[in-house]
């Protein structure tokens, strides 16, 4: 779905649907570069960092002459280590890897002060490259710290992208043949804090879906449930072209542990969303990011977080057992042993695929819109892993009848 002729550098993305955007307009901004291989990376886990060193590290046996460039999360909060290694030619920090002049300049090193970016670049991207379905920037950034998460000092403070230019966008993808758009941002449920009038997440996907009439189906990327405003909850409840699967940073079932992980919510009140999204759309899927084996978390306070999967109701999680990062207060708390995260992690999984599996089992038998992806695979409205028994066009929308349920994945049959 992209066009033009331009050269353009060979880009490995690790982490968010923001990185996968970001790496769309980087795609654009170091067009002509040559032969360059771009590593976006992520900071979320020390695990996310150590997979990045090692595909740089196999990308320059394999590339002997290519320019290495790093960018992303990792480099913003530790370029340090990224310049030091020696298979690195460049290194950017996540403001610069969306300037063109970037790419050209004969710093080795290119990473200013994230923390004094105030604004949200406009980049009007044609398309993904291998992707359905596109991913849209509409906010940047967090103005939360949370005890556990140095992703703020990577992306800066919240700061949000103006709706006409959210339209605009979304517009030129629908034109260039896109049928799903996800919404997408560091913090997105504070989006519009810092725009005039203050339009909150949940205006702006209506005032979006009003002015772009033809995009069939729009999916909101994760959500914060302390900050869901009654604009959104009615989009939910009224909007049909709202994808019926939202993503929730929980974190944690219980509320000693969401205090010291310095959360604004807790326990009761991660249920009750659960049960008001619900109750405006009882056909909803919910996921869920957890954390296993935070500091001082006691097998009383994990059993809690096992327990909320059936009390709020999830079918999708990502589950992260506890990864300290340096600088957080959460790393100088009383650590976990690593055996005891990766254990609890591993229950939760469990949980989750089982979960996952009786939602999937009782959609067998119903009709499902599913947007195919490759290869006859694609995402119900659900966001359920689908093979269609007849082959489809890549990125095309079409009806299936469920006929089956196996290792994870649906099967259905046109209805048509």
């Amino acid at each position: 779905m992209n066009s033009g002729m331009r050269q353009k550098p060979e880009i490995v993305t690790f982490g968010c649907r923001l990185n996968a955007f970001e790496s769309e307009v980087m795609r654009d901004c170091a067009a002509d570069r040559g032969n360059a291989i771009i590593f976006n990376t992520c900071a979320v886990t020390a695990e996310a960092e150590r997979q990045a060193r090692q595909a740089i590290r196999k990308a320059r046996l394999a590339n002997p002459d290519a320019e290495i460039i790093v960018t992303g999360c990792a480099a913003q909060v530790n370029y340090q280590a990224f310049a030091a290694m020696p298979e690195v030619d460049r290194v950017l920090g996540n403001a610069e890897k969306l300037k063109p002049e970037s790419y050209f300049s004969n710093a080795r090193v290119k990473v200013g002060d994230i923390m004094q970016v105030r604004e949200v670049a406009s980049h009007l991207i044609e398309g993904f490259d291998g992707r359905a379905r596109a991913f849209v920037q509409v906010q940047q950034g967090c103005d939360h710290r949370c005890t556990f998460c140095i992703i703020p000092f990577g992306r800066g403070n919240s700061r949000s992208v103006p709706i006409g230019e959210i339209v605009n966008q979304v517009r030129q993808l629908v034109e260039n043949g896109y049928r799903e758009v996800v919404l997408t941002g560091v913090d997105i449920t504070s989006y519009g804090s810092d725009l005039p009038g203050q339009p909150a997440l949940g205006q702006m996907a209506r005032r979006l879906l009003q002015q772009v009439p033809e995009l069939p189906r729009l999916r909101i990327s994760s959500i914060d449930c302390i900050e869901m405003d009654t604009d959104l909850l009615r989009l939910i409840d009224d909007e049909p072209r709202l994808m019926p699967h939202f993503h929730l940073s929980l974190q944690a079932g219980d509320d000693m542990i969401l205090k010291r992980m310095k959360r604004r919510h807790g326990r009761d009140e991660a249920i009750a969303i659960c049960d008001r999204i619900r109750a405006a759309r009882p056909d909803v899927a919910l996921g869920a990011d957890l954390i296993a084996g935070f500091p001082t978390e006691t097998e009383d306070m994990f059993q809690r977080s096992l327990d909320l999967i059936d009390e709020c109701g999830l079918t999708w999680l990502h589950v992260f057992p506890y990864s300290s990062r340096p600088d957080t207060p959460a790393a100088r708390m009383p650590q976990m042993p690593m055996a005891v995260r990766r254990e609890r992690a591993q229950r939760l999984r469990h949980a989750g695929d089982a979960a996952a599996s009786r939602f999937l089992d009782n959609l067998v038998g119903s009709d499902a819109s599913v947007l195919i992806e490759r290869d006859g695979t694609g995402r119900t409205e659900h966001y359920a892993p689908i093979r269609c028994e007849t082959p489809l066009p890549d990125g095309s929308l079409a009806t299936l009848r469920v006929t089956g349920s196996e290792q994870g994945q649906l099967t259905g049959r046109l209805t048509v």
